[in-house]
């Protein structure tokens, strides 16, 4: 297979680099530690087009191909200094946008998709539950069905762009039809909906995290997302497209945080002698470099089957396993070659690793990717 970038492609990244560089913030350091979300930054990242790389002309998007927004993510994810935005963009696209998208009525698409690709709409999906984590579909939050609209109650946790969020897409379980999961549209302010405190979290700070409380909240049959009973489905197709675009802006983190540390092996001097020299650290600089080529060459696997209507949920289970962990390793290896200086804030290398811990259980943990690789095996 060839998943060499087309000229196009490689414009679109450069592009892509060039922004996220131009648009960093000088205060990184400071939102991380007081984990300050950027809605300046979100809007910027709207008017680049970001938030629309996947939606039709006609609702306001660039409608670009997969391997495309690949290339663009991964441009972002090498530019950036602020891995939290594009998590919270990522979650916006993959969770909310692609669902209206795909299982929306044309009414839903006029409604919401404009708003949500120039910047004005944040959005997200509401699944985790405080008693299922990773048994996802055991959902206590039930929806009543009252004729012309649902009755929903129940408790959502973890829910990235909770408190931004102005339209979430909730799972609920049937409360008739027990064995049915819906997915609803619900909109920021409607009586009933609440948010908890935030979330602190260990890295990707930047992104908001919530708990999301709904009491006896009055959802109209309109916002059902797709037809009864389609949650389950609605929520795996996410899944496979998500994991590969997070996935994606890590992959572009890696290749400049391994370009830091060559260069940095490269002139600093220890005993005499760069560092680059000494065997233990040549020998880490080349497993990073292992490690990223393989990633992307996972990634770019599940977006060419993507591209082409194929089932890539095994693929998409790998890459999500590999890249996750792999990141994490390259992280740790960064701080190891910077030494003490590694280790502190204005390097930036421990905020690094913090975010790419992250990655071992958003969108799946590392555990269940292996149940589902495992499963998915002929």
């Amino acid at each position: 297979m060839d998943f060499s970038w087309t000229k196009d492609q490689k414009v679109l990244r450069s592009q892509a680099v060039k922004f996220a560089q131009n648009s960093n913030r000088a205060d990184a350091i400071e939102a991380d530690r007081n984990c300050e979300f950027s809605k300046e930054l979100w809007r910027a990242y709207a008017d680049f087009g970001v938030q629309g790389l996947i939606v039709p002309g006609e609702y306001g998007g660039l409608e670009l191909d997969m391997l495309s927004c690949i290339a663009i993510m991964e441009g972002l994810g090498y530019g950036t200094n602020d891995n939290g935005i594009l998590f919270s963009i990522n979650a916006h696209i993959w969770s909310c946008v692609k669902p209206i998208l795909t299982f929306g009525t044309q009414k839903q698409k006029e409604k919401y998709l404009p708003g949500l690709c120039n910047g004005e709409v944040i959005g997200v999906h509401a699944m985790t539950e405080p008693e299922t984590g990773s048994d996802a579909f055991n959902l206590k939050t039930t929806a009543v069905d009252k004729g012309d609209h649902y009755v929903v109650n129940g408790c959502k946790t973890f829910i990235t762009n909770g408190d931004i969020a102005d339209v979430v897409l909730v799972f609920v379980r049937d409360s008739q039809k027990k064995e049915n999961i819906n997915c609803l549209i619900v909109e920021k302010g409607i009586p009933g909906f609440t948010l908890s405190r935030k979330i602190e979290k260990m890295g990707l700070r930047t992104s908001p995290m919530n708990q999301l409380f709904f009491e006896n909240c009055i959802i109209p049959k309109e916002n059902l997302l797709g037809q009864e009973g389609m949650g389950k489905i609605i929520f795996s197709h996410a899944m496979d497209e998500e994991r590969a675009f997070i996935l994606s802006a890590q992959i572009g983190s890696m290749e400049k945080q391994l370009e830091t540390c060559v260069s940095y092996a490269k002139t600093r001097k220890q005993y005499g002698s760069m560092i680059f020299k000494y065997q233990s650290i040549s020998n880490m600089l080349a497993d990073m470099k292992v490690r990223l080529e393989t990633s992307r060459l996972l990634v770019y696997k599940v977006a060419s089957l993507k591209a082409k209507g194929e089932n890539a949920s095994q693929f998409s289970a790998i890459a999500k396993l590999y890249v996750s962990e792999s990141y994490v390793q390259n992280s740790l290896s960064a701080m190891r070659i910077h030494g003490g200086y590694g280790y502190t804030t204005e390097y930036e290398l421990e905020r690094q690793l913090r975010d790419s811990v992250g990655g071992l259980f958003y969108s799946g943990t590392s555990e269940i990717m292996h149940n589902i690789i495992a499963e998915l095996l002929d």
